[in-house]
């Protein structure tokens, strides 16, 4: 005699599959992480520590809080920079996409900046700043700034031609058009522009306090490689890494939920 399913009871659950592109992300990490452990043991470099040192020395730092009492002098500058860079930056790259005369006076200078290297800017700005907070703020600005006005300019100049006709023929003034068509199509990339932003400027902050003044996850890195104990100042390089890409990858969720709902949609459905 056959046996037949209750249709009462639930059907079995399947069994849990991770979605390819996290599989794939966790597959390439711990490869990395692998041959940094190889790399470490074989070693190839006295001065290269294997991926386990690396990741008791940070955890020893964590414990001790200096880790934390780093990034509190770090973050500081870079808040301050990137906040700068943003208000003033978008302000300056949307008033470049709406004004011919800003944009033939700006875009060639905001340019030469994104192109200039920046270790060859720090002596100049130790110059005219000195070693203290505001040479910091600077570095931020001049890596941070280009990024932002271009994003801002790129995106305004390219807001939706069509949506502009629109808003005229329903008899829009031109701050209508600005306020409530050109902007708003322009927030993707406006946004893009800040995120890409905040990336540049904690590159920025980590070379000030390389090439100005020792303080911060810089002097961590500094003070660890002239006493010799490697593990220690590659931990405080991987906590960098981290940090960054971990912001990073906030800011471009924030990004999709608020300002591509077209691509959340599409990772919601892989």
């Amino acid at each position: 005699m056959s046996e037949t399913a209750n249709p009462s009871e639930p059907a079995p659950s399947p069994a849990f599959v991770l979605p390819g592109t996290v599989f794939w992300r966790i597959a390439s990490v711990c490869l990395l992480f692998g041959a940094w452990e190889i790399a470490g043991q074989i070693p190839i470099s006295i001065a290269f520590p294997t991926f386990f040192e690396t990741m008791m020395a940070l955890f020893q730092m964590i414990v001790d809080g200096r880790i934390f009492e780093a990034y509190g002098d770090t973050l500081k500058p870079l808040l301050i920079g990137v906040g700068i860079s943003g208000v003033f930056g978008v302000i300056f790259g949307i008033t470049m996409g709406l004004s011919r005369g800003f944009q033939w006076m700006g875009e060639p200078i905001f340019i030469v900046m994104q192109a200039a290297p920046m270790a060859a800017l720090i002596p100049l700005v130790t110059f005219v700043y000195g070693i203290g907070l505001a040479a910091k703020v600077c570095s931020v600005i001049i890596l941070a700034a280009p990024i932002i006005v271009l994003n801002a300019y790129k995106a305004v100049r390219n807001a939706s031609p069509s949506l502009i006709q629109m808003c005229a023929s329903f008899q829009g003034n031109r701050l209508q058009q600005i306020v409530k068509v050109i902007v708003p199509d322009a927030s993707p990339m406006i946004f893009a522009g800040l995120r890409l932003g905040v990336a540049a400027g904690f590159i920025g902050v980590i070379l000030a306090e390389l090439l100005i003044t020792p303080t911060g996850v810089g002097d961590l890195i500094t003070y660890h490689r002239s006493v010799a104990e490697y593990a220690d100042m590659y931990a405080a390089v991987f906590s960098i890494m981290l940090f960054a890409a971990v912001t990073v990858g906030l800011l471009e969720r924030a990004e999709i939920a608020f300002f591509r709902p077209e691509r959340k949609k599409r990772k919601d459905n892989e």
